[in-house]
């Protein structure tokens, strides 16, 4: 708390309602409005952009300066310097781990990573072509009646496992929804790789061939999970966050972080690059389209560009160009039309003076999209890749919510509904005409 006291007036209210303001370690003092329920007030928020629902010490943004910190290390020294496994480590725990209990987490995760063998025949109840997603709140879901052991969240030894199991086994059954889309056997995590290693390999092997997995690529697949590793409260982490202000096990608050995470507007613009790179879909028409994206009257828009937070460059994009640039190299793919295609439009919206002056840079779903494309993977595995990555960041805000006492979220709302009617009798109502969808 600061020494500072925000005064509320309203008319008609008899004096003033003093509210207290805490400062944090980073960011904008916040104003605590508590206060007002008691004096038959609450503040109207939609979306919450200006409302802090929590207190939190694993993320911090600055979209204005394109700052991103985990626990206080910049996002780009993380991508250079650590790798995912560590990053889980890190954001689990506080703390960047020592030799010694770096082996032991990446040891943990490793021997975590198989599923029980019952999970297989859940997939059999999912039509081939059904959406990566779909399997994937499911099954995650459904591991709470795989793990009933360990589902005390009062417990602090209930929640470490829980943890881990989630980091290890939710690669596995990411590679298990695609394989089922594929109509190929399942392959089981390799011990011998690295966590990146072997989801690619329990992606693209096979039981009759199982090539060996390319560095760059396996280190490809390692940033994008660490980029996404966390991002704050966001729309899936407040979900996960209100989900376990309810008790509701692990299992079941992931499931919801993956629900929402499912949503267009949350975690599917690395899907939308690659449908408007397809819409655009020779090198040809990008003029076309640039001018298109800059008529404010017209609905087309240039995916993955410019940020709802970063009012500034992605911190994270520009790893992810980084990596780009490798894995097209690695895979002779400079050549491809639907990359070349991208390849341009970054170009425009790095000198063009209109992105530039709305700050429209290309962001991290912009690259990431293009890598996964290269790698091989299908756009509807997309949101599936980054809920793998997300899973540590969901888990992480689970259990500081839980270990730091909490209530269950209960917001409130502006009524503008009907006010109290007379029930008429069924044979005097006129017809309703009801237009609420």
């Amino acid at each position: 708390m600061t020494d500072q006291k925000a005064k509320l007036t309203v008319d008609g209210l008899e004096g003033s309602i003093e509210l207290p303001v805490y400062a944090g370690t980073l960011g904008p003092d916040v104003i605590d409005v508590r206060a007002l329920t008691g004096k038959g007030y609450f503040t109207y928020d939609p979306g919450f952009v200006s409302t802090a629902s929590c207190e939190s010490k694993i993320t911090y943004i600055d979209g204005e300066k394109g700052v991103l910190l985990h626990r206080g290390y910049p996002i780009e020294v993380l991508a250079d310097k650590s790798d995912y496994l560590e990053t889980c480590y890190l954001l689990l725990h506080g703390e960047l781990p020592s030799q010694s209990e770096y082996e032991e987490f990446v040891g943990i995760i490793t021997n975590h990573t198989m599923v029980h063998e019952s999970i297989s025949r859940f997939f059999r109840g999912f039509h081939y072509d059904s959406h990566p997603m779909a399997m994937m709140c499911g099954i995650v879901g459904a591991l709470s009646a795989f793990y009933h052991d360990s589902l005390d969240i009062s417990n602090a030894r209930h929640r470490i496992i829980s943890a881990h199991r989630l980091i290890a086994k939710v690669p596995t059954l990411a590679a298990m929804c695609y394989k089922h889309s594929q109509g190929q056997p399942f392959m089981y995590p390799n011990n011998s790789l690295s966590y990146s290693e072997n989801f690619l390999h329990m992606m693209f092997g096979t039981p009759c061939n199982d090539p060996d997995v390319s560095p760059v690529l396996a280190n490809a697949m390692d940033k994008i999970f660490l980029l996404h590793a966390d991002h704050e409260q966001n729309a899936s982490t407040s979900t996960v966050r209100l989900a376990g202000s309810s008790g509701a096990n692990p299992f079941a608050c992931i499931a919801a972080g993956i629900a929402t995470l499912w949503g267009p507007a949350h975690g599917g613009a690395n899907e939308a690059v690659l449908n408007m790179l397809e819409e655009i879909g020779d090198e040809k028409n990008i003029d076309k389209f640039v001018a298109r994206a800059k008529d404010k009257d017209d609905p087309f828009r240039l995916m993955g560009f410019g940020h709802r937070v970063y009012k500034n460059f992605d911190p994270r994009s520009k790893v992810m160009k980084k990596v780009c640039d490798e894995v097209l190299s690695e895979l002779g793919l400079e050549d491809d039309p639907l990359l070349r295609i991208a390849k341009r439009l970054e170009q425009i919206a790095l000198e063009d003076e209109y992105f530039i002056q709305k700050k429209l840079y290309p962001n991290v779903d912009f690259y990431s999209g293009i890598i996964m494309k290269a790698i091989g993977i299908p756009k509807d595995m997309f949101t599936v890749i980054f809920a793998t990555g997300r899973t540590v960041g969901w888990i992480a805000h689970w259990h500081e919510m839980i270990t730091d006492g909490y209530k269950i979220g209960r917001p409130r709302q502006l009524y503008t509904g009907a006010p109290i009617r007379e029930f008429p009798e069924r044979d005097s109502r006129k017809d309703a005409n009801p237009s609420i969808f």
